[in-house]
């Protein structure tokens, strides 16, 4: 199994977190297919556009409890939305990792990197699950 307990969410999301993984941006399409899908980073399971309470996260990692946002211009514009969200994901006791969309579109490399190094941070910080 790929969680450690049961999270809560609004199901009324689900459609629309369907149609983000669609209608995603090419910063998060790069980040996916290059980085995440089918366990290639690190061997950890991550899924896109997941309901999390209320809230639609772009990647997360139900093993590590970690959360990656893609920003993009429009968070420059919704910062007080953006930090009433983290609030209410950490009180969950998932972690968020914010890259922007210039980070991804100019160094990739280097964003791989630093998520690698707060992977391995994570997983001394707690005790993972493993399923074996």
């Amino acid at each position: 199994m790929d969680f450690l307990w049961y999270i809560p969410y609004n199901t009324s999301l689900i459609d629309y977190a369907k149609e983000n993984r669609k209608l995603s941006t090419k910063q998060e399409w790069i980040f996916w297919n290059l980085v995440l899908k089918n366990k290639q980073f690190m061997w950890y399971r991550f899924r896109r556009q997941k309901v999390i309470g209320s809230y639609i996260l772009d990647f997360y990692c139900p093993k590590l409890l970690l959360w990656i946002e893609i920003d993009g211009w429009y968070h420059n514009e919704r910062q007080d939305y953006d930090e009433v969200r983290d609030s209410e994901i950490n009180k969950r006791w998932i972690a968020v990792i914010r890259f922007t969309n210039e980070e991804i579109d100019r160094n990739l490399e280097w964003v791989i990197y630093d998520l690698e190094d707060i992977i391995k941070e994570r997983e001394k910080d707690m005790w993972i699950v493993s399923a074996q």
